[in-house]
């Protein structure tokens, strides 16, 4: 008997340390706060967006120039997409700093196309690392590598499908079926003599106002400063909002996943495409099943669906971003500038890549699982080439093109 009664003096007398800890961690732990965080994150993700946006306004002609010039050949915006998207580990923060260029020059949206494309399937880099970690158990990485892969071969080939499609529509016809999509949709939502969205404005002035006026009154290359605390709080939010979805959820992530989420294709899709709305991040959600698919408590036809569902959420970022950056407020009408309706339409060229690749691969969905299966069972077995594999498809490959286009041209 006493021990046990040693044990409980102890626990009677914690440490002014022990103490703290406890608290902090009852702090972290409360879900309460963090959907108060994850909300607050959304809105400075807007803030920031903002920043970036007046960032590339401020720069002017000159600098848009330039940018259209380096992203001209459509294959090498594909690369930048892939490229840009794969470093950051985030298509979210690709995709909106692409709104943002759009808004700053309207010319550049037939040219931000093919970045969105490229956009789409560097973010899928993320699975493949994730399916890495389980490299030294050669079953569970085959299962994990091939849940990872299924997603990265189905961005693949639907970029292979509609990338061509896109721009021989545009040779023949002078505009691409995407970016007619955009336009139209963005035209009818807000219509070409303008919209008000005082509301959105009301809340975000408070704030950016007064950091607008601060960061330009140091007047040391304002636009750039703009730029830079426009980007660094749109990182911070992102992964402020990653981190208190999850911390908001965790604990019945694993049981609901398998339980009730992937029950069918439709809930499988379902699922997918609203926790991406809600993390604002497919990295992350198409992430969380590649260890439930190397454990084997998920397969790959299971998480298959749920994967396109994730590329519809992600989705919801640009569209944000896009609605962010009209102009307006402090109570003044809004009237839409061509840059905004040209930003929303880029937003949905982004859900219109999406929905077309679903439409046109899902009814061969067994295509690119079973090329994922194959080539995980061929990873497993050299598991070196799954290293180089990540490398050569997401960074060696578009990186060149894009070095030998900015070398040449």
């Amino acid at each position: 008997m006493g021990r046990p009664r040693a044990r409980i003096d102890d626990s009677e007398r914690p440490s002014w340390m022990g103490r703290q800890r406890s608290a902090v961690s009852r702090i972290m732990d409360n879900r309460a706060l963090n959907v108060l965080i994850f909300l607050g994150a959304i809105y400075f993700f807007i803030i920031g967006i903002k920043l970036m946006g007046g960032g590339f306004k401020m720069m002017g002609g000159d600098f848009s120039e330039s940018l259209i010039e380096t992203t001209s050949n459509p294959f090498v915006g594909l690369c930048i997409g892939i490229f840009a998207t794969a470093v950051i580990q985030s298509s979210s923060a690709t995709t909106s700093t692409v709104v943002a260029m759009v808004v700053a020059n309207p010319s550049f949206y037939p040219n931000a196309i093919p970045i969105i494309i490229g956009a789409n399937i560097g973010t899928s880099v993320t699975n493949v690392i994730v399916a890495l970690g389980h490299i030294r158990h050669k079953g569970a990485f085959r299962r994990a590598f091939a849940g990872a892969l299924v997603h990265d071969l189905f961005n693949i080939i639907a970029a292979s499908l509609i990338f061509p499609l896109e721009w021989l529509v545009r040779i023949f016809t002078g505009k691409g079926f995407l970016e007619r999509l955009g336009e139209v949709t963005a035209t009818a939502l807000l219509g070409n003599k303008g919209a008000k969205f005082d509301l959105i404005h009301r809340i975000l002035d408070p704030v950016l106002e007064p950091m607008k006026e601060y960061i330009i009154g140091f007047d040391i290359y304002p636009e750039l400063m703009l730029l830079i605390v426009g980007v660094v709080i749109l990182f911070i939010s992102l992964t402020l909002i990653t981190k208190a979805a999850r911390k908001t959820i965790d604990g019945k992530v694993q049981q609901i996943l398998d339980k009730v989420l992937f029950r069918n294709d439709a809930t499988s899709f379902a699922s997918g495409a609203a926790l991406t709305s809600f993390v604002q991040s497919s990295s992350v959600t198409t992430s969380l099943v590649v260890p439930l698919v190397g454990g084997g408590i998920l397969t790959i036809r299971q998480i298959f669906p749920y994967t396109l569902g994730a590329n519809i959420g992600t989705t919801v970022t640009a569209i944000l971003a896009a609605l962010a950056l009209l102009e307006g407020g402090g109570g003044v009408p809004v009237e839409l500038v061509e840059g905004a309706r040209f930003g929303l339409a880029i937003a949905f060229v982004h859900l219109y890549f999406n929905i077309t690749g679903i439409v046109l691969l899902y009814p061969f969905k067994k295509v690119p699982i079973y090329l994922a299966q194959r080539l995980s069972r061929y990873m497993s077995n050299n598991r070196k080439m799954a290293i180089i594999f990540v490398l050569v498809v997401f960074f060696g490959i578009p990186g060149l093109i894009i070095l030998i286009d900015r070398s040449i041209f």
